[in-house]
């Protein structure tokens, strides 16, 4: 099967829902559909990197693989006085977090079609979230440790959640070799939120 959630134009037929999320205090809704990831409700390790995450009020942030919005939305949230770039491959993906930005009142966002980081290079934020495709392979997980940097204000900071059996172990020492300053800040249920500094 070809169709994944990293796809650029999913074939899976729409099978529209909205669900309920609270995060970081706030209750949200989302509207997911076939064809995105974890499109049944807001997955652990994204909750557990949206309850990790320290942003300053005036953050500019991005978020790498937005899906339909939950992480970038409650960045933008907590970051209100600043602005969240939300960035996906998958243009269903892209449409609902445009939608999600809506229905729940979110103006600080600019929602974009990219494949990686491909779009905002040139640009510069303080922090990176990303929970990254793991199905998509090391290399493109590998891309958006290096692209991160590239696009992270001196002292800003990438946010990684993944998953100790998905390769976590690697991902780590992949942040040192590029970071210099790379710390696990958090762990539970098998999942890790790293924090790498530039």
């Amino acid at each position: 099967m070809s169709d994944h959630y990293y796809s650029q134009k999913p074939t899976a037929a729409h099978d529209e829902r909205t669900i309920r999320a609270t995060l970081r205090g706030r209750t949200y809704e989302f509207v997911t559909d076939a064809g995105v990831f974890s499109k049944e409700g807001v997955d652990f390790g994204s909750r557990l990197l949206i309850e990790t995450m320290e942003l300053e009020p005036n953050a500019e942030v991005l978020d790498v693989g937005c899906g339909y919005g939950p992480m970038g939305l409650a960045a933008a949230a907590a970051a209100a006085e600043g602005h969240v770039v939300m960035v996906d491959i998958n243009e269903r993906a892209v449409e609902l977090a445009r939608r999600n930005a809506e229905l729940n009142g979110i103006r600080n966002v600019t929602v974009m079609q990219s494949d990686l980081l491909e779009r905002v290079h040139g640009r510069r934020f303080d922090a990176v979230l990303t929970n990254p495709p793991i199905r998509a392979g090391k290399e493109t997980v590998h891309r958006i440790f290096t692209d991160a940097y590239d696009v992270l204000k001196p002292g800003g900071s990438l946010w990684v959640v993944i998953q100790k059996k998905q390769g976590a172990p690697s991902a780590f020492a992949k942040l040192e070799t590029i970071y210099g300053d790379v710390q696990e800040v958090n762990r539970d249920k098998g999942y890790k939120i790293f924090r790498a500094r530039r």
